[in-house]
C-alpha cells in the first residue's frame, strides 16, 4: 500500500539535540578525565582575562555538568522544551538564545562569584522557560502564563537566594530568565519566529 512508508526517526530539533548531544560528550570526558576536563574548558571560575581559556569558559561552561544526575535534570527540561522553541523560533534563533545566556551568566560570574566555579546548562533552561512562557506573545500584550512563570520560577529563585547560603546558581537561573524573557520579547517584536513568516 503507497498510503504506508517506513516509520523514521527524524531530527527535528537541531539546535536543540546538538547541544544535548554535546552535553553527554563533555559528561563522558569529564568522566574519563576525572573532571579534569570541565576545570579546564567547562567552567567558570576567576582566571587570568590574558589566558585564552578564560574566555572560551564563558561561553563553554553550559557544556559542562558535576554529575550525571546534573546533567540528566538539564536535560529533562531543555528536551521538553527546545523542540516547541526550535519550532517557533528556528534553529539559529534558538541557537543565539544559547550562546547569549551562556556568555552573559559566564561574565556576571566571573565578576561577582570569583570563589566559586559554575558549571552546567540550567541558565539556558531558565531562558527556555521564560522564553517558552511568551510564545503567544502579541504587540502590546503581556501573556498571563509570562506573569504566572516568572512569579512562580524566578520568585522560587529569589526566595532560595535569601534563605539558602549559596545564592550562585540561583543567580544564574534569574539571569538566564532574564536572558530568554528578553530575547523573546525581542524575537516577538521584530517577528523572528516561523509562525510569523
Amino acid at each position: 500500500m503507497s498510503g504506508k512508508g517506513k516509520l523514521r526517526i527524524s531530527f527535528n530539533a537541531p539546535a536543540t539535540l546538538t547541544f544535548a548531544l554535546v552535553c553527554l560528550g563533555v559528561q563522558l570526558l569529564s568522566v574519563l578525565t576525572g573532571g579534569k576536563s570541565n576545570e579546564t574548558l567547562f567552567s567558570v571560575y576567576r582566571a587570568p582575562l590574558l589566558n585564552p581559556l578564560t574566555w572560551i569558559r564563558f561561553f563553554t561552561h553550559v557544556l559542562g555538568h558535576a554529575g550525571w544526575d546534573h546533567l540528566l535534570n538539564n536535560m529533562m527540561y531543555l528536551l521538553i522544551l527546545g523542540p516547541m522553541l526550535e519550532e517557533k523560533y528556528g534553529s539559529s534563533n534558538l541557537f543565539a538564545v544559547m550562546v547569549l545566556t551562556a556568555g552573559v551568566t559566564g561574565v556576571i560570574h566571573f565578576i561577582f562569584f570569583p570563589a566559586y566555579r559554575l558549571m552546567g546548562a540550567s541558565g539556558v533552561v531558565f531562558a527556555f522557560i521564560l522564553l517558552s512562557s511568551i510564545t503567544g506573545f502579541r504587540e502590546k500584550e503581556i501573556p498571563l502564563t509570562f506573569l504566572l512563570v516568572a512569579l512562580v520560577y524566578i520568585g522560587q529563585q529569589v526566595y532560595a537566594m535569601v534563605t539558602v547560603r549559596d545564592s550562585v546558581s540561583q543567580l544564574t537561573h534569574i539571569i538566564g530568565g532574564a536572558v530568554g524573557a528578553s530575547l523573546g520579547f525581542v524575537m516577538n517584536k521584530w517577528k523572528m519566529t516561523r509562525w510569523q513568516r
